[in-house]
């Protein structure tokens, strides 16, 4: 399989993510979102990313968006503001074919470019092995399990935390931290 090309994603691009997203939605544990959203909404988010100056990547095999990659806010309070949660989908088609860690390693150097400090994978499912395995490959490492916090399909799932320190990481203040802002 020739590499895919991850580049930065636009919005001719969210018909194809909203694909893939719905059927993640639909049959799978990497989210636990239970109604797939429809474009409209995915716009939405992707707009409110882009505007936050967040990057989403696409990756493209033969001209078709096979998957996508991209990282927001871990959390909105503003001691958080170094801290990106990433997330990651793919057609199933392209499962286990190197294209997840390939987005996920230009997603790590975008963030680290844009001056994040630290990452965090929520990771839908323990046994979800392949998402597992792709950050651990990534360098990521197991912070925790929250058990049983979410229920989907007629099941308890888990939600397993990976983090991965970016540039710097903890190892000193970041220059660009906004003095207006008590730390």
């Amino acid at each position: 399989m020739p590499d895919p090309l991850i580049r930065i994603a636009d919005e001719a691009d969210l018909s194809a993510v909203t694909g893939i997203y719905d059927h993640a939605v639909r049959f799978g544990t990497a989210t636990f979102e239970l109604v797939p959203p429809d474009l409209a909404e995915m716009t939405r988010r992707f707009a409110a990313l882009r505007d936050g100056g967040f990057p989403y990547l696409v990756a493209e095999l033969a001209g078709a968006v096979v998957g996508y990659a991209y990282a927001g806010p871990y959390r909105p309070r503003p001691a958080y503001r170094f801290t990106v949660e990433n997330s990651i989908y793919l057609a199933p088609s392209i499962h286990r074919r190197g294209v997840g860690i390939q987005l996920l390693r230009r997603l790590i150097t975008e963030c680290g470019a844009r001056g994040y400090r630290q990452m965090i994978a929520v990771i839908g499912d323990s046994a979800n092995a392949g998402s597992i395995g792709v950050h651990a490959r990534a360098g990521f490492e197991m912070i925790g399990t929250h058990p049983s916090v979410g229920l989907k399909f007629g099941r308890w799932l888990d939600t397993v935390m990976m983090q991965l320190a970016l540039g710097d990481g903890s190892a000193t203040i970041p220059a660009s931290h906004a003095a207006h802002i008590p730390d």
